[in-house]
């Protein structure tokens, strides 16, 4: 059954791969935000720009997730503001290089400009953990912070020093 579900999972994505754009980040881009001075691990992240959104966005985008133990991946520009980054009803694949990560507690997303920006869902693969979605679908507030919680039993850190919005 589970190996039925990953070959067709497979397809699936083997046929939408055409219609995804694949970026690879500039690892000057990741700051690390954790104990590690590595970046060892290497994470999968798609992000879905929903139908509803802004035909394409210039705005700055930043990305940050991380586990219950404080280990945290961010990225301060995921956009690219030479291209049409983030248009409307597609599908981004980004290479983001970090610190391992127990099982993945957030997503978030934070957004400066004036163009508005709507994520759809954000999908993040690792090694050694099972790939993980966070379904957004709402346009993000200007210059604040908003998280996607997923381990509801543990305890976040105290993150005081980020502006959050929680929804």
């Amino acid at each position: 059954m589970v190996k039925a579900l990953w070959l067709s999972l497979q397809i699936a994505f083997f046929f939408t791969a055409s219609a995804v754009a694949n970026y690879q980040l500039d690892q000057s881009a990741i700051v690390i935000h954790s104990n590690q001075t590595e970046k060892s691990c290497s994470y999968t992240v798609i992000i879905k720009t929903s139908c509803s959104s802004v035909s394409h966005t210039t705005d700055e985008l930043s990305l940050a997730f991380g586990d219950a133990y404080g280990n945290e991946v961010y990225v301060s520009r995921i956009d690219d503001p030479n291209t049409r980054t983030f248009e409307r009803c597609s599908k981004y694949v980004f290479e983001i290089k970090g610190p391992y990560l127990d099982v993945i507690c957030y997503a978030e997303l934070l957004r400066y400009g004036s163009d508005g920006w709507k994520p759809e869902m954000i999908t993040i693969y690792g090694p050694d953990l099972k790939a993980i979605a966070f379904i957004f679908n709402t346009f993000l507030l200007e210059g604040m912070w908003f998280r996607m919680p997923s381990c509801i039993s543990r305890s976040p850190p105290n993150y005081a020093f980020h502006n959050y919005a929680l929804f």
